[in-house]
């Protein structure tokens, strides 16, 4: 039987739609189940603080669960590497900071592209860094830090959150611009890193502010610097680091991101809520404790300060020499 032509087409176009009007369908009853956040870093450090805040308003606005899960290890790569291969239905979210940008230069042999595999969601914060040092270090500020180290080069122990955390990105745009030499002591992230600053096994550290805040206000570490080229609203008394270091800038973005071709109504659902939470005193309140700006922008601009970030820390990368184990 000979079937007519108008009909094939219909058909066709009919076959096409299915799909699409699946998806649709699925996005609009998203979230059907409970959702992971996976972060890159073990708990402790600002990932783990941002995915936990993040996951707790998105659980209470949305309706489900948003787990957070630490998935730590190659400076964030192992988290990004399994959420870019996970099934596009954002069900499985990365909470994102600038190491997912700059490990497009640190790491020679990824098995993605971050730029191209992942879907911008919604950034959450600009995160500033805080140059810290134990107690028992006398020196009281940045101009006797540089000469203590330039005096006693390799004496000063300088812990990071890994190779390419921005602890050790912060520290060495640092070292380049002072010509310092410290012995630099990579950790499993920032949590680690801290406990053993703390316990005066290491002697100086480029926290965030969000990791380092309460115990500079306790007394269990003493700041010298910010690394923002203006004063902290959370440590309104300590300097910025480019009062002493001409031209020194440092801070990172925190952010979602999912696997690439998540439907975009997924996508707008969740930068939505996320966006309604940065302008509630709720989320607001708790991230400008932490010294942190909120940052609401679009999946279109959150990506687009993805590419900014790659570009802008790539000559850092470049200028140290710095390669990922």
């Amino acid at each position: 039987m000979k079937v007519p032509r108008r009909r094939v087409l219909r058909w066709g176009v009919a076959a096409a739609v299915l799909p699409a009007a699946a998806r649709l369908a699925a996005a609009q009853s998203y979230p059907a189940r409970p959702v992971r956040i996976v972060s890159g870093f073990p708990p402790g450090g600002v990932n783990d603080i941002y995915a936990r805040l993040i996951g707790q308003w998105l659980s209470e606005r949305m309706g489900q669960q948003f787990i957070v899960e630490n998935r730590a290890g190659a400076g964030g790569t192992l988290a990004a590497d399994m959420v870019v291969r996970s099934a596009p239905d954002g069900y499985t979210l990365l909470l994102t900071t600038s190491a997912d940008a700059w490990n497009a230069s640190l790491y020679d042999k990824l098995k993605y592209n971050f730029s191209r595999d992942s879907a911008p969601v919604a950034a959450v914060a600009r995160s500033f860094g805080v140059l810290v040092v134990h107690p028992s270090v006398k020196l009281q500020s940045v101009p006797e830090l540089i000469a203590y180290a330039k005096a006693n080069p390799g004496k000063l122990t300088v812990a990071s959150a890994g190779v390419g955390s921005s602890p050790h990105m912060f520290w060495e745009l640092f070292r380049s611009l002072t010509g310092v030499n410290m012995l630099h002591v990579p950790y499993r992230g920032g949590g680690p890193a801290l406990t053993d600053l703390i316990g005066g096994q290491v002697q100086v550290y480029f926290g965030t502010t969000a990791s380092t805040v309460e115990y500079v206000r306790s007394g269990k570490l003493r700041a010298l610097a910010v690394t923002s080229t203006t004063h902290s609203p959370a440590l309104p008394d300590i300097p910025p680091l480019a009062e002493f270091v001409p031209g020194y800038d440092a801070s990172i973005f925190i952010g979602v991101t999912a696997p690439r071709e998540t439907p975009a109504e997924v996508v707008g659902a969740l930068n939505h809520a996320i966006n309604l939470g940065l302008a509630a005193p709720k989320l607001t309140l708790r991230i400008a404790e932490f010294g942190d700006t909120p940052l609401p922008l679009s999946p279109q601009a959150y990506g687009t300060l993805i590419a900014e970030e790659i570009e802008k820390w790539r000559k850092v990368v470049k200028t140290a020499g710095i390669r990922a184990e």
